[in-house]
């Protein structure tokens, strides 16, 4: 299995309802085949930087989870056909972003604190 993302723009005239029926159809769609939902953070509204279907707004979703490759094909398939999805954006989430440096702020810290306890140097260039 594989992590993704899905950037969805959905059309904002489209119900509040609408929206919750294609989240809920794509979470099915992964859940289906083994898939899991990990996160949904919904953006919400937001100006396009240039129009799409004479719309000058879009609703955003972000949704992450795990599948396999033959799903994502099926998720893919079924947006580009739905009523209400103005764009949609499939990618594959990097090995490095999937896991957090455990070690790495307490390294961080224990530098600030080693640079902060050197004492400063004359910055006058004296002799």
């Amino acid at each position: 299995m594989n992590e993704y993302e899905i950037l969805l723009l959905l059309d904002p005239d489209v119900p509040q309802e609408r929206h919750e029926e294609i989240l809920a159809r794509t979470r099915e769609l992964i859940e289906k085949d083994g898939g899991e939902w990990k996160a949904h953070e919904p953006w919400g509204r937001r100006k396009l930087a240039y129009e799409i279907n004479s719309r000058s707004e879009g609703v955003y979703h972000l949704i992450h989870f795990t599948s396999d490759p033959p799903t994502l094909d099926e998720i893919t398939r079924v947006l580009k056909i739905t009523d209400g999805v103005m764009r949609f954006m499939a990618t594959r989430r990097p090995k490095a972003h999937r896991r957090r440096p455990v070690a790495a702020p307490a390294r961080q810290a224990a530098q600030a604190d080693e640079y902060a306890s050197e004492p400063e140097a004359d910055s006058e260039g004296g002799a």
